[in-house]
Formats: C-alpha cells, sequence, structure tokens
C-alpha cells in the first residue's frame, strides 16, 4: 500500500489530462465517483446506510435526517488526512488530487442520501446525472442555465421523461473541470497561507466545509421530496 503522499502525487500527476478530458472519458470518471460514493468502499458506508442511520437517530423525520446529513459530512470534509484512508479512493481512477478526490465522493455521497431520503431511485441514470449536477452548487447551476451551457436544473433532469446520455456527458465534463478549477483556486490560496504558521491545513479545512454546506443547502432545496402523503421506510 503506498503512502498517502505518494498517492496524493500520483494522482496531482494526472490532473493535466483530465482539464483535457473528452465527455467519454470524464463520464468514465465521474460514473466510478458516483459507484463509490453511493455504493461505499472500504470505511466509507453507502449511502443509503448513511441516510438510515441518520433518520434512525433523528426519530424517523427526514427533514432533520437530512440536516444531520449534511452536517456529518461537513465535519467528515472539515477533517484532515481523511481523503487517502478511505477504501477504494487510491483506485478511483479520477486524477485529481487526493483531498479533492476525497472531498469529491463525500459530497457526492451527501447529496445521494439527501436524494434517497426525498424518495429518488439512486440507480435510476436521469437521478445520478441530477446528483453530479449538485456538485456545482446554486450559484454555478444558476450561471450555466442562464448562459446556456446546461439547459435545465438537478430537479427537472432527475424527473424527465427520458434518460439523456448526451446531456449525462456534457455534465460529467463539465463538473470534472470544474473540479479542477477548484484545485487551481484552492492551491493558490494555500500557497500564500502557508506562509503563515499553523493557518494552512485550518484555512484548508474551512474551505472543504464551507464548500460542503453550501452543496448540502442546494441539494436540500432542489431534491423536493418524491414522497407524497408516504411514510419514509
Amino acid at each position: 500500500m503506498p503512502a498517502a503522499e505518494s498517492v496524493g502525487r500520483m494522482i496531482g500527476r494526472g490532473l493535466g489530462p483530465v482539464v483535457r478530458s473528452t465527455p467519454q472519458a470524464a463520464g468514465g470518471v465521474l460514473r466510478r465517483l458516483l459507484e463509490v460514493a453511493i455504493d461505499g468502499s472500504g470505511r466509507l458506508p453507502s449511502a443509503k446506510t448513511s441516510a438510515a442511520k441518520q433518520l434512525e437517530r433523528h426519530t424517523g423525520s427526514v427533514d432533520d435526517a437530512i440536516q444531520g446529513i449534511i452536517d456529518l459530512h461537513v465535519r467528515l470534509a472539515s477533517a484532515q488526512g481523511f481523503a487517502t484512508n478511505l477504501g477504494g479512493i487510491a483506485a478511483l481512477p479520477i486524477m485529481l488530487p487526493a483531498n479533492l478526490t476525497g472531498v469529491a465522493v463525500l459530497q457526492t455521497r451527501m447529496v445521494a442520501a439527501i436524494a434517497h431520503l426525498r424518495g429518488y431511485d439512486l440507480n435510476d441514470n436521469r437521478v445520478r446525472t441530477a446528483l453530479i449536477m449538485c456538485l456545482l452548487g446554486g450559484e454555478q447551476m444558476a450561471r450555466r442555465i442562464v448562459d446556456g451551457t446546461l439547459p435545465t436544473s438537478p430537479l427537472a433532469v432527475a424527473t424527465a421523461p427520458m434518460f439523456d446520455p448526451r446531456l449525462d456527458a456534457e455534465v460529467a465534463q463539465l463538473v470534472l473541470h470544474d473540479l479542477t478549477a477548484r484545485v487551481g483556486g484552492k492551491n493558490v490560496a494555500l500557497a500564500i497561507i502557508r506562509r503563515v504558521p499553523l493557518l494552512g491545513g485550518g484555512v484548508g479545512a474551512a474551505m472543504d466545509g464551507i464548500a460542503t454546506h453550501q452543496i448540502g443547502a442546494y441539494a436540500k432545496s432542489e431534491l423536493v421530496t418524491r414522497r407524497f402523503g408516504l411514510t419514509y421506510r
């Protein structure tokens, strides 16, 4: 098993090819990320398991369980050194730095758990496209719809009459490029902050936590319930 630092360097070296990836390659990367996030891997429980634990903890209240999911994943994303300790992360064919890979998996699992509690079928390809779209966050989604880069919202995609494989490929490439852009912005900020002793790690953790909270809040508002008149089981 390679050390965490070695894994991070190995993944980081592949950053360039991903930025130039085709929609097909990006789709393969995001599908693997979805598999790990939804099904779990190693010490990372599945999205449904995470949802069930929060539902039990909050005595059956779906809204409280969803907030619990967001709070949990914000804490996890803020934790330092977790990325390469999650089973399956090192094997992900995602050419991103290890920390961002871990955070992206956690954010996707968070959104998937929210969707599951709201009554969406995580095996539905339309829903899976919508889950990935949620990683852009509300501000980016609104901008992309206005400028015509994306035709509609995650909710509309999740409930569309048919799955659109072309849109799925476009979304995968767009989201993967957005993730790589976050790497650049975060690394520049941290390069400056690291000049001040003891600040770098704390600021990096805060940035991951804030981003995760924003995505969770967006998914909570966007993926409205589909369990009308039903009690969660």
